[in-house]
């Protein structure tokens, strides 16, 4: 049996610490600025703004976290290290999103029934300043996006929270030069719409890895049925493909040998080539078994395996 382990790239590491770390320190400096704006001009917009930047740092403080916890090297009661804490950490970001979107919505309600009196002129400005505080803290994130779901979860909020920024903007320039004051929970509200999106998102994919289901890129039946063209290789069963965090792919499998003839380490040398070069997997368990004591081992297993993936 062949057990190969993958860890993030110290290089990565640092790179996405850094930028957690400055967006932190920015957004901790706005949320104070924009949370007195939003008392001083009555503004719910810049209120919901502000109180989404509350979640904003926890959310970055959470995932630089994560970010440490998941270089931890693994210990005997954590075999696979800390690399869920990365998953967990989206997972409480995407919930933070949606209790902030329920109580834009419960507040704009309120609003639209009786629009309050808004210091427009001043929240336009503090929504500017904020929008612009938000634009440079997603700039900072987005190189590290695609490779870790914690720094997406990061991102999300930065973005929602910029276009929150943007709705302030605009309901201060409504408010402003229309005097439509039901323009600030309006907006508020199509704001927690696109929050309640963005946290969808985020949600189902930490609920997939956390229920280890197949990565969408991994075809595992054509997987399985490349593993079965290996020289020597018989039959393939027990075949299962995880997520252990973003950009970590697991495998294990179960290889029949076609024949006693064929050498074990050079089947365990072209799956785990197989499994790095064409699927990105470079997590592997592979249990070598004989012909012999396996001649049970279901070719009906593989039919159903394909049959249930083609109707996924």
């Amino acid at each position: 049996m062949e057990h190969h382990g993958h860890h993030h790239s110290e290089e990565y590491g640092r790179s996405a610490r850094g930028s957690l770390k400055l967006a932190l320190i920015i957004t901790s400096i706005f949320l104070v600025a924009e949370f007195a704006g939003a008392l001083y001009t009555n503004s719910l917009a810049l209120l919901a703004d502000s109180g989404h930047m509350v979640t904003d740092v926890a959310a970055l403080s959470l995932s630089l976290a994560a970010t440490f916890f998941a270089t931890r090297r693994a210990t005997p009661q954590k075999t696979f290290g800390f690399y869920r804490v990365e998953i967990l950490a989206a997972l409480l970001n995407g919930v933070f999103l949606i209790l902030i979107s329920l109580y834009i919505f419960y507040a704009a309600w309120g609003r639209m029934k009786n629009p309050p009196e808004i210091k427009a002129g001043w929240m336009l400005v503090v929504a500017l300043f904020g929008l612009s505080a938000n634009i440079f803290s997603a700039y900072l994130l987005f190189g590290n996006r695609s490779q870790s779901l914690n720094v997406r979860g990061a991102f999300f909020h930065v973005l929602s929270d910029a276009v929150g920024s943007l709705g302030a903007v605009i309901a201060g320039v409504a408010i402003m030069f229309g005097g439509y004051q039901v323009a600030d929970p309006i907006i508020s509200a199509i704001v927690g719409v696109l929050i309640l999106c963005s946290s969808w998102i985020l949600i189902r994919d930490a609920v997939d890895i956390l229920l280890e289901g197949t990565p969408s890129h991994v075809n595992i039946v054509n997987l399985q049925e490349q593993l079965k063209q290996i020289p020597g290789a018989g039959s393939v069963h027990d075949l299962h493909v995880w997520t252990l965090t973003s950009g970590v792919l697991a495998m294990s499998c179960h290889v029949v040998m076609a024949d006693s003839v064929a050498s074990h380490g050079a089947i365990l040398a072209k799956v785990k080539e197989l499994a790095r070069e064409k699927f990105k997997i470079d997590h592997t368990t592979v249990q070598i078994e004989d012909a012999s004591a396996t001649e049970q081992v279901m070719d009906s297993c593989d039919c159903n395996l394909g049959a249930w993936y083609s109707a996924r």
